[in-house]
């Protein structure tokens, strides 16, 4: 069956080592089975934020003056994904973002393996643009709070599910296999 979980991560400013909030939702058996959002305390020496990150998502320093560590958001992470592939829209950048953080805080990620649903969504859907909400609402999933990074992994994981039921995928390795896409290790 189709088992997954997709991630989505915002930062505080332009180092990748600056997540300020993540969205992680669990895709079990081809069913959305769980869902964790938090926001998170940047890492130092990236622990502020810029003006155009923030008018992006909205989330400013004060919202995560009580927020996890990035070490408590990492370990968070890789406990609610339990070995999952992950799956992000955009996946280098979310990828980069995990890889970064934990590369500054000497974290040790177990092996992982990721795909992207942007890629995926390039093979399925004939679109104008790719962008995550274009794509949401095109298969629709249209009533979501675009860069609420619990929302934008919910939306990856409706992309993915959508495109393995249009391409007849009973779970991820088929449907990687029917868009050209490979695992790729975190």
């Amino acid at each position: 069956m189709l088992n997954f979980t997709a991630i989505d991560f915002e930062t505080a400013n332009g180092s990748p080592a600056s997540p300020c909030a993540v969205g992680l939702v669990k895709v079990s058996d081809g069913k959305i089975t769980d869902s964790l959002g938090f926001l998170i305390s940047p890492p130092y020496p990236n622990n502020w934020f810029h003006e155009g990150n923030i008018r992006v998502h909205g989330i400013r320093p004060s919202d995560v003056e009580d927020a996890a560590s990035a070490i408590e958001a990492l370990n968070l992470i890789f406990a609610f994904s339990a070995g999952d592939v992950l799956v992000a829209h955009n996946a280098p950048f979310d990828m980069g973002v995990l890889r970064a953080t934990a590369q500054l805080l000497d974290f040790k990620t177990p092996e992982t393996g990721y795909t992207c649903s942007l890629a995926i969504s390039r093979k399925t859907y004939n679109l104008d643009s790719y962008r995550l909400n274009q794509v949401a609402y095109a298969i629709g999933h249209e009533e979501f709070d675009h860069h609420d990074a619990l929302a934008d992994a919910d939306a990856c994981a409706r992309i993915i599910l959508h495109a393995s039921l249009r391409h007849g995928a009973e779970n991820l390795e088929q449907l990687l296999g029917a868009t050209k896409q490979s695992l790729k290790a975190l």
